[in-house]
């Protein structure tokens, strides 16, 4: 339950033809350590790229995000994409929310997040494929960092 589909470095390194080949046609995307650093306010031009190529292929995306309402509503708009933030992850609250935005059934959404405790397990909560990502940055707020020493325990010689 707690093992990711698949490990990536970054989300810009995530073929986009690999997730065709799989049957993936939507995303649900993290925010924070994701998509970007903590508390940094602008995304990375590879980020930016990845999104706007895999919308260009005709991917659904969304992103599901913990954070607060105006940060997260802020970025979703740079890159067009509908968002969920105060997610409550690993809820299925959110996840649902967006599979419902996307209109895509359960095998062909994938999420991509940098956390096993709220990305991977929420995402496997809900039958979705999921991608386990390296944080951006060692920065986290102070839950996040107990959390990361489990996964470290967890995933120890599995990245």
């Amino acid at each position: 339950m707690l093992g990711p589909d698949r490990f990536a470095p970054r989300l810009h390194d995530v073929p986009h033809e690999e997730l065709e080949a799989a049957g993936i046609r939507g995303l649900i995307i993290d925010l924070d350590n994701t998509l970007l650093g903590f508390r940094q306010t602008e995304l990375e031009r590879e980020h930016l790229e990845w999104v706007a190529r895999a919308r260009e292929r005709g991917f659904r995306i969304a992103m599901l995000s913990n954070n607060f309402s105006e940060r997260v509503n802020a970025l979703a708009a740079q890159l067009n994409v509908s968002c969920f933030p105060n997610a409550l992850k690993p809820l299925p609250f959110g996840f649902l929310r967006a599979k419902r935005c996307l209109r895509l059934r359960r095998r062909e959404i994938a999420v991509v997040g940098d956390q096993l405790f709220t990305d991977v397990l929420g995402g496997k909560l809900c039958g979705l494929y999921t991608i386990l990502t390296e944080p951006i940055e060692l920065k986290d707020f102070p839950i996040t960092r107990v959390f990361r020493f489990f996964e470290r325990l967890m995933l120890r010689n599995r990245r």
